[in-house]
């Protein structure tokens, strides 16, 4: 279910951003909550996506430097690209491995098939394998473990925060060039997992054949009758999880109670409303999710599609529910590229690849530093609305919360 895995896209115009925030905390490792410490079953400490109780990062210093880039039992064990030798090593040794299995990044999710193409145009010599991308975050580590020892396992991961948490132990540490200006809230000390990007949760809806939303109380209207969608399971998908939690807020819940959430979404399948199936973009643009909660930088692409065919895709925010979150990037601790996974990462957090997520309607991680150093996208920029920071859930409150969703969507789905 990618769109019911994370829920990623673009491009609307700068009016339909206006209607809503898109956060910026990735502006300021200030605006981003101190996170409680979860200590995984290999007794690495992680913190949440979008905080972290490391306050200073731990530099990672070559253990096995190689000038001639390395071989694969180098990289395996890599924490930094010093451990290649530089760059030009890190190239030299990915290249070698000539594949990068990456999992659950659909090209129209925040603009991930300009990032792909970019990758693959400045690095032709490694076939890159876009595996399952409707795939949910639990299903990348599912693969994960299910290839485990072959060629075809992930060898990197993109993931939502509650997943990420609980899949610790999978991960390699690395350190990206970038590190340094990286927030230590958004991200784990060792590397073992690092924000990539955020948007903001948001209720995308066919105002053409409905007419105006003004509050998540209407949807439990029999005209409504099937069509209202969250983006995944979410018990597994970090969509749904946080259009869970959006709804509680709607519904006088908090960041540490979602269970007025978890009872509003049941009313709607009461009611008869709520879809059945998995949300994707074809369900979007035939109408058979008509209403759809998911992040920001998925509705405005679909705003655009739909503006084509006549339908004003409308897009809204109850006040004082917004919601954010980023998702993680990960290294397969199993890579069977593990060089080239390394290189995957060090693309990613370049100012060219943090642009083309910008360009694709998300706040990338990096973007305090890319605006202090004049690297960031000026125009892109200019596109994202910041109304109002969303709020962002600490460690602890997403454990609770997936704890509570494990125990209790069963009201819903059931």
């Amino acid at each position: 279910m990618r769109i019911s895995r994370h829920g990623r896209s673009r491009g609307v115009a700068v009016a339909s951003l206006a209607a809503f925030a898109l956060v910026v905390t990735a502006c300021s490792s200030t605006t981003t909550p101190a996170a409680s410490s979860g200590t995984s079953a290999a007794g690495t400490t992680a913190g949440s996506a979008g905080s972290s109780d490391a306050t200073t990062s731990k530099s990672s210093s070559p253990s096995s430097t190689s000038s001639s880039g390395g071989g694969t039992g180098n990289a395996k064990t890599a924490k930094s690209m010093a451990d290649f030798g530089g760059m030009a090593g890190l190239e030299a040794a990915a290249n070698k491995e000539g594949a990068l299995n990456v999992i659950a990044v659909p090209p129209d999710w925040a603009n991930y098939g300009e990032i792909l193409a970019a990758f693959q145009g400045k690095y032709p010599g490694i076939k890159v394998d876009q595996q399952n991308p409707a795939g949910s975050s639990a299903d990348e580590m599912a693969a994960a473990v299910t290839n485990k020892g072959t060629d075809v396992a992930p060898d990197v991961f993109d993931l939502g925060t509650s997943v990420a948490l609980a899949s610790v132990a999978s991960f390699a540490p690395y350190q990206v060039a970038a590190w340094a200006d990286i927030p230590d809230a958004n991200k784990e000390a060792t590397g073992l997992w690092v924000n990539d990007y955020t948007g903001t949760m948001v209720i995308g809806y066919d105002a053409t054949q409905f007419g105006d939303l003004t509050s998540i109380d209407q949807l439990t209207d029999p005209k409504y009758k099937g069509i209202v969608a969250l983006n995944g399971n979410p018990t597994q998908a970090g969509a749904a999880f946080n259009g869970v939690v959006m709804a509680a807020l709607a519904k006088g819940g908090s960041l540490d109670n979602i269970a007025p959430g978890v009872d509003f979404f049941a009313s709607v399948k009461a009611a008869g409303n709520l879809f059945s199936g998995d949300a994707t973009k074809a369900t979007v643009m035939s109408g058979d999710t008509a209403v759809l909660f998911d992040w920001s930088y998925n509705q405005v692409a679909y705003a655009a599609a739909l503006k084509a065919e006549g339908v004003d895709w409308k897009l809204f925010v109850p006040k004082g529910a917004e919601v954010g979150s980023y998702y993680n990037q990960a290294i397969n601790l199993d890579a069977p590229h593990p060089a080239a996974a390394r290189l995957w990462e060090e693309f990613l957090y370049s100012a060219d690849a943090q642009n083309m997520w910008l360009k694709g309607g998300a706040n990338p991680v990096l973007q305090a530093a890319m605006v202090k150093a004049g690297t960031i996208n000026k125009d892109y920029l200019a596109v994202l609305g910041t109304e109002a920071a969303p709020a962002i859930q600490t460690t602890a409150q997403i454990t609770a919360a997936a704890a509570y969703l494990k125990d209790n969507w069963s009201k819903v789905s059931g």
